[in-house]
């Protein structure tokens, strides 16, 4: 396995975890459900992707300084 791939297992379930304690659904209007759960999946990757190539560009660079 790759450090990327690592990195995606360990923080998709932290995004969503922590995303889990933001009440998204107040944004929407109502009975708008499968809406707010898409919002909330791609929030969540979206998060999860770029939290993830920050650790592994800080780590990366850091080996090398």
């Amino acid at each position: 396995m790759t450090t990327k791939t690592i990195l995606y297992i360990v923080v998709v379930p932290l995004s969503v975890w922590a995303l889990d304690s933001l009440n998204i659904n107040g944004l929407f209007k109502k009975n708008r459900y499968y809406q707010v759960r898409l919002f909330y999946f791609m929030l969540s990757m979206g998060l999860s992707y770029l939290v993830v190539n920050f650790l592994y560009d800080f780590f990366s660079y850091s080996r090398f300084v």
